[in-house]
């Protein structure tokens, strides 16, 4: 299986790539980011490309894959709904117009989040915004794609935040995580459950397309 990893430096995508080192049914994997990742690998090829949006002049680079890994992602505290809508609705979904173009036989899976608007009226804007990508996301012709909304994520090989203030919550409130996975095993998962599941999705499809903590864990299982 051939695999195309978009956030690779972030928390989760650190996690899912660990995984899909992990797996030598994956024999490909390519890293497209703004900045260069860091990592270093026989199996791993990566695109320095400062505009994610456009990914026209290197198109020829994207075809042949079997699935896409998109844990790119932003926190909307701080941005305007038109900033937020661009970075989340408008980049996500022109990188899939493309690979869905080049690969119509690729599985998609996205990184949502708990809590997302699918049906697009609520009043919280990231959660609108999020459900708008997962329903244009859905409606394209790709072999399958799936929706993953983590809520609590428990960092399990040392995977760091790329946000600094992330690593400033995880490191004064992270060991509420542990405890909460005791008593609410369900709505918590971990970087090495999602990059699982992500491989499992991608190989052998899910019962469900949109998938939150409880079923992100069920999967990563099979």
């Amino acid at each position: 299986m051939k695999t195309i990893l978009f956030g690779a430096s972030g928390m989760v995508g650190q996690g899912v790539l660990r995984e899909c080192l992990l797996d030598p049914e994956v024999e490909r994997i390519l890293l497209i980011g703004r900045s260069a990742s860091g990592q270093t690998n026989a199996r791993i090829t990566e695109i320095v490309h400062k505009n994610i949006s456009d990914l026209t002049a290197i198109e020829p680079e994207l075809t042949g894959y079997d699935a896409c890994f998109f844990c790119l992602g932003v926190s909307s505290v701080g941005m305007s709904e038109k900033d937020y809508k661009k970075i989340t609705f408008d980049l996500t979904t022109s990188v899939a117009q493309t690979l869905v173009r080049l690969n119509p036989g690729m599985t998609f899976i996205y990184v949502s989040g708990l809590g997302t608007d699918s049906a697009e009226k609520g009043k919280v804007i990231w959660a609108r915004i999020k459900g708008a990508t997962e329903n244009a996301l859905l409606r394209m012709p790709f072999k399958a794609a799936y929706m993953f909304r983590p809520g609590m994520i428990q960092p399990m090989h040392g995977e760091k935040p790329k946000a600094r203030a992330t690593r400033v919550a995880f490191a004064l409130m992270g060991w509420v995580i542990p405890l909460w996975m005791r008593v609410a095993p369900g709505s918590v998962t971990t970087t090495e459950r999602i990059g699982r599941a992500m491989l499992n999705a991608a190989k052998h499809g899910a019962q469900k397309k949109v998938l939150e903590s409880a079923d992100i864990n069920a999967l990563s299982s099979r």
